[in-house]
């Protein structure tokens, strides 16, 4: 019964700054635009996508003998 004196506060404590966190993200705009990802991966913007660079073939020319 003891240990309810040490959880609770800590439990009440957590969810305000649990609430305090998440009253920040709604007023610095995180949840502005919760569409925009979304559709803007659905639109090419023009840009290609970069290409692979070449695979050098290995020149066996140099291999020294196995004899």
């Amino acid at each position: 019964m003891i240990d309810f004196l040490y959880l609770v506060p800590i439990s009440l404590g957590l969810g305000v700054i649990g609430l305090v966190a998440f009253m920040w993200s709604l007023r610095s705009g995180q949840y502005a635009d919760l569409d925009g990802a979304a559709e803007r991966i659905l639109f090419d913007d023009g840009r290609d996508a970069p290409d692979a660079p070449a695979r050098a073939e290995p020149d066996l020319t140099d291999r020294p003998d196995d004899r």
